[in-house]
């Protein structure tokens, strides 16, 4: 068995928490995860969710309180001997669908689609790796009709930095992250809108521990 426990702290809002329990029962997993939601006024069933998953085959996801299920399908083909990985999302309460797809040119190169079915919800997403420590992500919205761009640099073995701006929002985003298994994993990020005047940046500090059993 595996778990993982992740606490959040937003310095304007109350902190919040959110831990993962997974069983491997040989060629699938049994996941069951709650959130802070789940003990605020006692114990519950709110923010309590359970999954089955076969890993990059099938996820069937079952949200408790709201009696939601979503599943997940994904499959790999081969598009001029290149990777191309779908993933196929269907929500049955709120009954939308959403496709994905990443196209993996080679090693420093991708290109991803999100779409939304029977909508005009469709993301377009260029992934550029520069010599496996800088990465360049322009996106294009297509509802929006606007672009978001990153930039991530890796800057130690563990720690990375990211930037990220939204054009259609006006959201100027900075994050350093670390993933490491010896050392932890944990995320400081700090978002500002530069639509609006004399604002003070939002910072949210999010760390996660893993176990094994």
């Amino acid at each position: 068995m595996k778990a993982a426990l992740k606490g959040r702290y937003d310095i304007d809002k109350n902190g919040a928490a959110a831990a993962t329990l997974t069983v491997n029962a040989g060629d699938l997993n049994i996941r069951a995860s709650i959130t802070d939601a789940t003990f605020v006024k006692g114990p519950s069933l709110t923010g309590l969710a359970l999954a089955l998953e076969k890993p990059g085959s099938f996820i069937v996801d079952y949200n408790v309180p709201n009696k939601d299920f979503r599943f997940q399908f994904i499959n790999t083909i081969r598009v001029a001997e290149k990777p191309l990985n779908l993933t196929y999302t269907h929500s049955k309460e709120d009954n939308r669908t959403v496709l994905d797809g990443t196209l993996v040119l080679d090693r420093a190169n991708k290109v991803s689609a999100n779409y939304v079915l029977d909508t005009r919800n469709c993301r377009l997403n260029y992934f550029y790796a520069h010599k496996g420590e800088i990465t360049f992500e322009p996106c294009y919205d297509m509802a929006k009709n606007s672009w978001d761009f990153s930039v991530s640099r890796k800057v130690s073995g563990d720690d990375s930095v990211k930037a990220s701006y939204q054009t259609s929002s006006k959201m100027l985003g900075l994050e350093w992250s670390r993933n490491s298994n010896l050392n932890g994993c944990f995320k400081i990020s700090a978002t500002l809108n530069l639509a609006e005047e004399l604002q003070l940046p939002k910072i949210s500090a999010e760390s996660t521990w893993n176990f094994e059993m």
